[in-house]
């Protein structure tokens, strides 16, 4: 069979090797970069937007089907693209591996062999090709061996070979792109690994419990070794600071982690912006509330009540909890609380205001005495793993020192000695107007003590 025969054609253009360069180059495609990086901050913002890890309810409520947030963002939408979960979907994981392809096709492609051409290099034999240089120059003086010690004083290394010469410097600004490439995919990875092996769970604990990490709200398919099963936490206290006019100035949750034996591993209060981080696992102070009430009627052993929090229409926190003041529970009376300052309301059976106390005080409802004992606080905390920050901040690190180093300028130079001629190039990436100023330098070096420095002849493009 002949090599122009059609078939033989088709049969090499369909072969793997040529489908695998063709699907590289596709993926390392600029334009397709970009609509990708622009898909991922889109996606990005949505999940930042919408709440995330929230319950049912929250978004049938916040995002009825009608009227539909922008005619179409309803509660089904939401749960049926993942739009409650975004960082964690098949679809917005595949976008970063595709994306981490595209980066990666495009550095093996462009990258390595840009440096690779950055590192060969070859001597100009002829004056002619000091023509295609950005910046040439011919003198009636000047050597090889005057001009090494000028170069390498400015940092240039040096080649030689017979009458020529060639100069680098600022390699370092080639390697720079390779690694902000490098660490961006760095970046990509740790935000996959931590999708599949972090989770995130919230835990409402009253003050002086102990509790293991079970509420997760959202966990990744190999989160199951990062959730602590051989540790606990225990609540030592949870207190609230006021301001002077009554509000809120900082919650507090002194926390300890202890082991199976119950043996203190490690002890931290926390506050707002202030986490504990124990085995890969950080605990924020997040939230708070009111969990019980203690209280002593009559000549009774303590109770300890419940509390609930209580709806107010946006109207501020509220808890409340009822009180029998009969054994058969007959009759009994409302207690109402905003905050852990200790003011109390007491209501009877008809709603109408009985008594105002504060922890310590006895007042006397339904023929008994109602002494409240203290309100028990209970801390709100969110609880996170991520593997992958840790792999995050290196990309990170290292983006910053690639983006540096993408600031070296690389620049190159050659020299010919050809009889009474001397020749003199060179070109350079960026900072252009420098490495002019560089060259002129060199010739004036070059030409010193010369009667007419200014018949070197110096051609730009």
């Amino acid at each position: 069979m002949s090599a122009s025969d059609p078939s033989t054609t088709t049969e090499v253009s369909l072969s793997p090797k040529n489908l695998f360069r063709r699907l590289v180059q596709i993926i390392a495609n600029l334009r397709l970069a970009i609509v990708m990086l622009l898909a991922i901050a889109l996606f990005s913002i949505s999940g930042t937007v919408i709440e995330q890890g929230e319950s049912l309810d929250f978004y049938q409520q916040n995002y009825p089907e009608s009227p539909a947030l922008f005619g179409f963002l309803t509660w089904k939408v939401i749960l049926i693209a993942g739009l409650d979960h975004v960082y964690s979907t098949w679809w917005f994981l595949s976008l970063l591996v595709l994306f981490g392809s595209s980066l990666a096709a495009c550095t093996f492609t462009r990258q390595f062999p840009a440096l690779k051409a950055a590192r060969n290099w070859k001597f100009y034999d002829r004056p002619r090709q000091f023509q295609k240089l950005a910046l040439s120059a011919e003198l009636e003086t000047g050597s090889i061996d005057t001009l090494i010690p000028l170069l390498e004083k400015r940092g240039y290394k040096t080649f030689t070979e017979s009458d020529s010469l060639y100069a680098r410097k600022g390699i370092i600004g080639r390697i720079g792109p390779i690694l902000v490439h490098a660490a961006m995919l760095i970046i990509l990875a740790g935000a996959i690994w931590g999708s599949l092996t972090g989770f995130f769970a919230q835990e409402m604990v009253p003050s002086g419990e102990t509790f293991q990490i079970k509420n997760i709200f959202e966990a990744g398919p190999l989160a199951a070794p990062q959730v602590p099963k051989d540790w606990s936490v225990r609540v030592n206290r949870f207190w609230i600071d006021y301001t002077n006019e009554g509000n809120i100035d900082q919650f507090y949750s002194d926390l300890s982690v202890i082991d199976k034996e119950g043996e203190e591993l490690k002890r931290k209060t926390i506050y707002v912006n202030e986490p504990l981080r124990y085995d890969g696992v950080t605990l924020y102070q997040t939230n708070w509330g009111i969990s019980a009430l203690q209280v002593k009627l009559n000549n009774s052993p303590i109770f300890e009540i419940p509390m609930s929090p209580l709806d107010t229409q946006g109207q501020g926190n509220l808890w409340g909890t009822w009180v029998p003041t009969k054994p058969d529970l007959s009759e009994g009376v409302s207690l109402l609380a905003r905050d852990l300052q200790g003011t109390m309301f007491i209501y009877d059976a008809e709603g109408e205001l009985v008594s105002v106390v504060r922890p310590g005080m006895t007042v006397e409802v339904n023929g008994i005495k109602l002494k409240v004992i203290q309100l028990i606080g209970s801390t709100g905390l969110q609880i996170k793993a991520d593997p992958g920050v840790p792999i995050v901040y290196a990309g990170f690190a290292f983006l910053m020192l690639g983006v540096i180093m993408s600031y070296v300028s690389h620049s190159q130079i050659w020299a010919l000695q050809k009889g009474d001629r001397f020749y003199l190039g060179g070109k350079t990436n960026r900072a252009q107007v420098t490495f002019e100023r560089e060259i002129v330098e060199l010739l004036e070096q070059l030409e010193l003590g010369k009667s007419k420095p200014e018949e070197a002849v110096i051609i730009t493009s």
